[in-house]
């Protein structure tokens, strides 16, 4: 855990974010509806430059791509290539909210490299320096280190991020007789000299004049979706199991004229307790898009993917966008049981809805 955060003078346009919980289990938040809200995919495990458009998604293409400036090189004749969007494994998604005539950029999660996120907002002609706040779904570091280039691109700027405590423990895998991999945690004392103000949260949050949510800690309510086995904590001088991952969180946003739509990074909380835990802290049942890591790949977890899949057909969303540690294998189960509802992601893709005319 950190130390409390600091009050800048530089922060004093973007909401305050309050001291005392949200809500609590019985209580409901008052999410305000917003007019639109678009999810602009930075970083993800794969980049398609052929995907065509697809229902409320919009893709960066091969022409899109042709029209940026260009990479020299000298092994074509034309002595150049095109500069695309990278893939690498990792999350990163700048939401645009729109309300009242106005718009808000926050960025959730910020990838695996240093620079993968800043160079693939280049190549897609977005500027850092639009980000209001940052927000982190979890503590792993494929969520994180493009925070790194980031805060190089726009300098020491008080841009406030919101994180759960927790997020900061020391971590790793350990798989008996396989594996030992210890996971860098962000280091608070390095985001606060940079000069970022970092605010811990274990409850919601609501952010942007109360047109954003941020969930805090999720109820784990659903009887498959258990966590994950091997991943421990150091905590107390030694290693101790930690499946469940508390810090992880979810954005919702309430796009008025068709429900909410749910953001994850991986899902540790599982997707479908995020989903529910969603509806009920803001009393909207219908929910538009859930987007994001679903973490069902990889044998710990390819048993989920039956009753996950059930689940999520059941919400009757219009888009079911699988990302980042979702796996090929549930992606494939949730296109033949979704068909209308499933888009592929790749870098370059926005999710753009509208309140309806």
């Amino acid at each position: 855990m950190c130390f409390e955060p600091h009050v800048h003078p530089g922060a004093a346009a973007f909401p305050v974010i309050p001291a005392e919980p949200v809500a609590t289990m019985t209580d409901l938040v008052a999410l305000a509806p917003v007019d639109a809200v678009t999810l602009t995919t930075l970083v993800d495990n794969s980049t398609d430059l052929l995907l065509t458009d697809q229902g409320p998604v919009h893709r960066h293409s091969l022409v899109a791509a042709a029209a940026a400036p260009r990479l020299a090189t000298n092994v074509l004749d034309t002595g150049e290539t095109f500069d695309i969007p990278l893939a690498e494994h990792g999350f990163s998604m700048l939401v645009t909210v729109s309300r009242a005539g106005h718009d808000h950029h926050l960025l959730f999660d910020a990838g695996m490299t240093p620079d993968g996120l800043v160079q693939n907002m280049r190549r897609l002609g977005l500027s850092p320096s639009d980000i209001e706040l940052v927000v982190l779904s979890h503590g792993h570091f494929d969520h994180v280190t493009g925070l790194d280039g980031l805060i190089r691109s726009v300098g020491p700027s008080n841009l406030p991020l919101v994180i759960h405590p927790g997020a900061f423990t020391k971590r790793r895998i350990a798989i008996p007789g396989l594996l030992e991999l210890e996971l860098p945690a962000p280091s608070c004392t390095a985001l606060r000299e940079a000069g970022i103000d970092v605010i811990e949260r274990r409850q919601s949050s609501l952010l942007i004049d109360d047109s954003v949510l941020i969930t805090g800690e999720i109820d784990r309510t659903t009887e498959f979706e258990r966590g994950m086995p091997f991943h421990e904590a150091f905590t107390d001088g030694a290693w101790t199991p930690d499946p469940l991952i508390l810090d992880d969180q979810a954005l919702i946003v309430n796009v008025a004229g068709h429900g909410l739509v749910v953001l994850t990074g991986c899902g540790h909380s599982g997707i479908v307790n995020i989903v529910r835990h969603a509806t009920r802290l803001t009393g909207v049942e219908r929910v538009a898009a859930v987007v994001g890591g679903f973490h069902l790949s990889g044998p710990a977890f390819e048993p989920l993917i039956g009753p996950t899949v059930d689940a999520l057909a059941e919400l009757g969303a219009e888009a079911i966008i699988p990302a980042h540690c979702t796996g090929w294998r549930a992606a494939h189960a949730i296109a033949a049981a979704m068909p209308d509802a499933y888009i592929p992601n790749s870098i370059g893709s926005r999710l753009e809805l509208r309140e309806p005319v």
